[in-house]
């Protein structure tokens, strides 16, 4: 299993980073991405402490991806601010998309995917066009177990694949009870529409850890 989109305390999340890879290492995972929720406020104190979660690699067989979820970020802002995460070391760069389910500002998924960051999270009811801008420039759009941005999961993979971008399956774990294995991450994607096939090769053959 592969999770790129997780939390800690450092945002919203319940766990510190070294009892959330524990956890997730535990669970099967191969890699983990440390994604908490930052804007301009407090993406130097979120980023640099994500970044001290590396060493966590040396003990234990699981990758650490420091990284962050730009969060109701404006979206003339977001390009600025993905170049600034990229260039203090994030390792992922997330944006949090336009979920039905919070009010996130219109026209932060196009965005995202104008500036090419790593992933789009909970993409609400992204436009062909949209998902289209998502191939063109390497965005994976998520699949999330996230209840309630989860709904629109099936809108997403059916742009998805009439684009043929690219997908993940994430949690965007908040807690412990969050976490998932590999099999559960490929009932998910059946579940929001792929074939038992489609589902695995996403889940096993990652489009961006190899």
């Amino acid at each position: 299993m592969i999770d790129l989109h997780t939390h800690t305390f450092f945002s919203d999340g319940e766990l510190i980073p070294s009892e959330l890879v524990r956890r997730a290492q535990v669970k099967g995972y191969r890699a983990i991405g440390l994604t908490d929720h930052v804007d301009f406020t407090n993406i130097e104190d979120v980023l640099n402490s994500m970044l001290k979660a590396k060493y966590l690699e040396s003990v234990w067989d699981i990758r650490v991806l420091p990284g962050v979820e730009l969060t109701h970020v404006p979206p003339s802002k977001i390009s600025q601010i993905a170049t600034l995460a990229r260039r203090m070391g994030a390792e992922v760069v997330i944006v949090h998309g336009e979920t039905p389910v919070e009010p996130v500002m219109p026209g932060t998924n196009r965005a995202a995917l104008e500036t090419g960051v790593d992933i789009l999270a909970h993409p609400g009811f992204l436009t062909i066009e949209e998902a289209e801008l998502a191939k063109e420039n390497n965005v994976c759009l998520e699949i999330t177990s996230r209840a309630g941005h989860n709904i629109t999961n099936g809108h997403v993979v059916r742009m998805a694949k009439e684009a043929r971008s690219k997908m993940i399956v994430n949690t965007d774990a908040h807690s412990p009870d969050d976490l998932i294995d590999a099999d559960r991450a490929v009932q998910i994607a059946i579940g929001a529409g792929l074939t038992d096939d489609e589902a695995r090769k996403i889940v096993m053959d990652h489009p961006i850890i190899r």
